[in-house]
């Protein structure tokens, strides 16, 4: 019979010697922390054969060893401000051994195993084992400066470090690994069973979440609480302010509130247009850092938001419903810079950077991954302009998905986290249009973007009189335009910006790409009155982009300067026109970039129809 006391003694007693070994060997604290929690998650799943060794202790190691290399990204200890110089040294010094060596050396100064245990463990000889440790030795203290007399001490300000460190209690360890067990054997039995019928049908039909407890959608879960009988979801799970520090920016980050998200607007993230991405979930947890900053330093704030659904389902509705709230931020003077594509992180993640150009401007980097049941939301805030560490972001994110992995038996954990520029996501109300959220500040106006609904393009507001673009002909399918106003600023009516798009078969597209920029070329040739500056154009098999600058005068004493872009995605073409006013306008710069996202987005647009 499994004694669960026995394991609770095994877990208190061994936890923090554990995690003081995989911490010096990654000098990843968050890593090995996960790493060793996860590895007495494994050891309850197997206590029955665990419990009957001669040293537990040497079947979980080895286990958190490889789960924290697996987790361990970056030297994290040359960000710890935290760490004395000699501290840093020391962990410089393990990092010029091998592998190999950096566990030689410490199997033999942080256990009591004798050698030919040790050998056992890095699976060589004895004398092998014996050379290991022998080379290591000479090399950790020809880097660190010591005698071999000296290297233990040198362990000390680690084992001080690590000895703070909070765990989940051991009820929770044990319901996690409880739900592993019970997962390895219903998946096992379903093969069998396929084996025997060889059919998929009895496969197909069983799912893991039908495992669960019928969940009452009437009411949240509080943070805390059990979910259901496999699920340990608490806080337990979430980061602390030390292991925030390590990853982003190397502040000291303290925490400011833990809850259940059910108290006030419940709108905890920039962007975020709902308490919950999924209404009927099962629990929430969030978390709120700050930072004290120093003298010229950034204010600085962030935000860990955890979500359980009742299904993966579920989960996939909640991780495309926050999606789109930041796709489509529609907090006010939000703008939406950069969109990146994160592997190695749970099943999906997504980056979001994003400007708040409001006094003081802020940055926000917001990182929504997915894994299994669980959908967990970081995000970043720092005041001033300066470009943020996306790979700090993706850290932050795959910590977050790390801590939570266990919770559920379908979750993946992060790995290697690697970031990627990628497309803005397809809106999906404004399909191929843009957004409030790609639209640059309008210098002189402290006010806010808002668009019309997309209408049918009968008209063409983006076209100038030079072009006189016309997306209402019968070859142009699925016409859509509209515009962009910032109501209550006091502007004339003609100020705001303009989209119209449609889609029509390639050669036609082509065709009406050429003869836009025909009819810019000459357009000074018919219009004495109209000065006309091609500020950009770009072509390939593809793409058409060409942005120009015009000048009309209305009197001898009065002229207005528009932006145009025209642009072209294979059979989709937009078009993009700004009217400024006195003392409000966009600069060339920027409208360009906004071009080129209008450009990005065409490729949303639906299909032309069939002739």
């Amino acid at each position: 019979m499994i004694q669960p006391d026995e394991f609770d003694a095994f877990y208190k007693r061994t936890r923090t010697r554990l995690l003081l070994q995989t911490y010096a060997l990654t000098g990843d604290l968050p890593a090995a922390r996960s790493a060793v929690r996860d590895s007495f998650i494994v050891t309850w799943h197997h206590w029955r054969k665990v419990s009957r060794m001669p040293d537990p202790e040497a079947w979980v190691r080895p286990h958190a060893w490889a789960q924290a290399q697996r987790r361990h990204t970056a030297r994290l200890w040359h960000r710890d401000k935290a760490l004395e110089p000699a501290e840093r040294a020391t962990f410089d010094a393990l990092g010029k051994l091998s592998l190999a060596q950096r566990k030689a050396l410490l199997l033999h100064h942080l256990t009591a195993l004798p050698p030919a245990e040790r050998a056992r463990e890095v699976g060589v000889p004895v004398a092998e084992s014996d050379r290991q440790l022998a080379t290591a030795t000479e090399r950790f203290t020809a880097a660190r400066g010591v005698t071999a007399d000296e290297v233990p001490g040198l362990f000390e300000p680690m084992r001080a470090r690590v000895e703070d460190s909070r765990w989940p209690r051991s009820t929770i360890v044990r319901r996690a690994g409880a739900a592993r067990r019970r997962t390895h054997t219903l998946v096992g039995a379903l093969v069998a069973v396929a084996a025997v019928f060889a059919s998929g049908s009895l496969v197909s039909g069983a799912t893991l979440e039908g495992q669960r407890q019928p969940a009452d959608t009437g009411a949240r879960t509080a943070a805390g609480a059990d979910t259901s009988p496999e699920v340990a979801f608490t806080p337990d799970l979430l980061l602390t302010g030390d292991e925030l520090g390590l990853l982003v920016d190397g502040r000291s980050w303290r925490e400011k509130r833990t809850g259940d998200n059910s108290e006030g607007s419940g709108l905890v993230t920039p962007c975020q247009q709902r308490r919950y991405a999924d209404p009927d979930g099962l629990a929430t947890m969030v978390r709120t850092f700050s930072a004290s900053p120093g003298k010229g330093e950034s204010t600085v704030s962030a935000v860990q938001f955890a979500e359980l659904s009742d299904t993966t389902r579920a989960s996939r509705r909640a991780w495309n419903r926050a999606l789109q709230w930041y796709a489509a931020c529609l907090t006010p003077r939000t703008q939406l810079i950069g969109t990146h594509t994160v592997t190695g992180i749970g099943d999906r993640a997504t980056l979001f950077h994003f400007r708040r150009w409001k006094d003081p401007d802020t940055t926000h980097v917001v990182g929504v991954a997915r894994t299994g049941q669980i959908l967990t939301i970081v995000t970043t805030n720092a005041t001033g302009g300066a470009e943020p560490d996306l790979k700090d972001a993706a850290g932050f994110l795959a910590a977050s998905v790390n801590g939570l992995c266990t919770a559920t038996p379908n979750a993946r954990c992060a790995s290697d986290p690697q970031v990627r520029e990628s497309a803005p996501l397809r809106v999906q109300a404004m399909p191929g249009l843009l957004v409030e959220a790609d639209l640059p500040p309008v210098a002189g106006v402290d006010r806010a973007w808002v668009g019309t609904p997309p209408l049918q393009a009968r008209s063409n507001a983006a076209a100038t009189g030079c072009d006189r673009a016309d997306f209402s002909q019968k070859q142009v399918s699925t016409a859509m335009t509209r515009t962009f106003v910032i109501p209550r600023a006091g502007l004339p009516e003609a100020f705001g910006l303009t989209q119209t798009v449609g889609t029509m078969k390639e050669a036609r597209a082509q065709e009406f790409v050429k003869s836009v920029r025909a009819r810019m070329a000459s357009c000074e040739e018919r219009d004495p009155g109209a000065e006309v500056e091609q500020l950009e154009s770009s072509s390939d098999a593809r793409t058409d982009l060409t942005i120009w600058r015009v000048t009309s005068e209305l009197s001898d004493e009065r002229s207005v300067t528009y932006l145009m872009a025209i642009a072209r995605d294979r059979t989709r073409v937009g078009q993009v026109g700004f009217v400024p006013a006195p003392g409000a306008f966009i600069e060339a710069g920027d409208f360009a970039w906004l071009s080129k996202r209008a450009a990005i987005r065409l490729p949303h647009l639906p299909r032309p129809r069939r002739d």
